[in-house]
């Protein structure tokens, strides 16, 4: 007995969406951190404040870094939009926000509170949810309809619709 469509989806999904979910989260990603990039490089204030958290932080050359965080979100981010190089801007915007969280979000967590509740603040940090969508373009890639898929195309890599690499 075949199931029903509607019930295979519920239980299974559907491999037809999947291209427009990838695409979703890497766009949507990708528009966040150039605007945030880009504020922290073009708007004096958000500068400043950057300054100020990474001096708070304890991080080294803040000065410096202040600039080059900001031009990796936001040079990631513009990559991520168009879909280039994507594995790679993943990675660094991971690393960014592993050293975020590492540095500054676990100071926020409230202390004295069971493993359950600590753990439920810390998935609920932004950085954290980042960091798994993140690991989820560089597991799934790009999408087809990226810069990446197209060089993939040009070179050979891709030898059928489904993503089957030679």
């Amino acid at each position: 007995m075949k199931p029903h469509p509607l019930i295979r989806s519920l239980l299974l999904g559907n491999r037809s969406w999947e291209q427009f979910s990838i695409l979703l989260a890497r766009v949507s990603l990708g528009i966040f951190f150039a605007v945030s990039g880009g504020n922290k490089l073009l708007v004096p204030s958000h500068t400043r404040q950057m300054y100020k958290t990474l001096v708070g932080a304890g991080i080294p050359f803040p000065h410096f870094m202040t600039y080059f965080v900001s031009s990796v979100e936001f040079i990631s981010g513009c990559l991520l939009i168009i879909g280039m190089l994507t594995s790679l801007c993943c990675a660094a915007l991971i690393i960014q926000m592993i050293v975020a969280i590492a540095t500054v979000q676990l100071a926020t967590l409230p202390k004295g509170v069971s493993v359950l509740d600590w753990l439920d603040d810390f998935l609920y940090l932004p950085e954290t949810l980042y960091i798994i969508i993140l690991i989820g373009l560089i597991c799934s890639g790009p999408g087809r309809v990226s810069v990446d898929d197209r060089i993939a195309r040009a070179l050979g890599y891709l030898r059928d619709k489904n993503y089957d690499i030679g």
